[in-house]
């Protein structure tokens, strides 16, 4: 699996318009505990169906994104934080120690 980096504010519309599941990885580079989740969730995403869209964000260079991101799918902001993406709605938001795969992989399997 790969992410596909989000650059660019339209994508968040795409996102919204896409059928299906998509995630949204959003990660500090700056931040520790924020990399060590990115790296315990990698470890485990093979349990996440193939056909899930996967998103990374880089919050740090790109804060207008994140802001569209939150208002988008009316989240609040966390770093680091998954956001779980159905058919243009935000089923799932955690963040910090609560980003787990299998429990992603649990909500795209029932």
């Amino acid at each position: 699996m790969e992410w596909k980096n989000i650059s660019d504010l339209n994508q968040i519309g795409e996102i919204k318009e896409t059928a299906g599941y998509s995630l949204i990885f959003k990660h500090s580079t700056r931040c520790s505990v924020s990399m060590m989740a990115k790296r315990r969730f990698e470890q485990d995403w093979e349990v996440i169906p193939a056909e899930t869209n996967l998103y990374f964000l880089d919050l740090i260079s790109h804060r207008a994104i994140s802001a569209e991101i939150a208002e988008t799918f009316q989240v609040t902001h966390e770093s680091p934080q998954i956001l779980l993406i159905k058919d243009g709605s935000c089923i799932l938001d955690a963040s910090h120690s609560d980003i787990s795969a299998d429990e992603v992989a649990g909500y795209i399997n029932n």
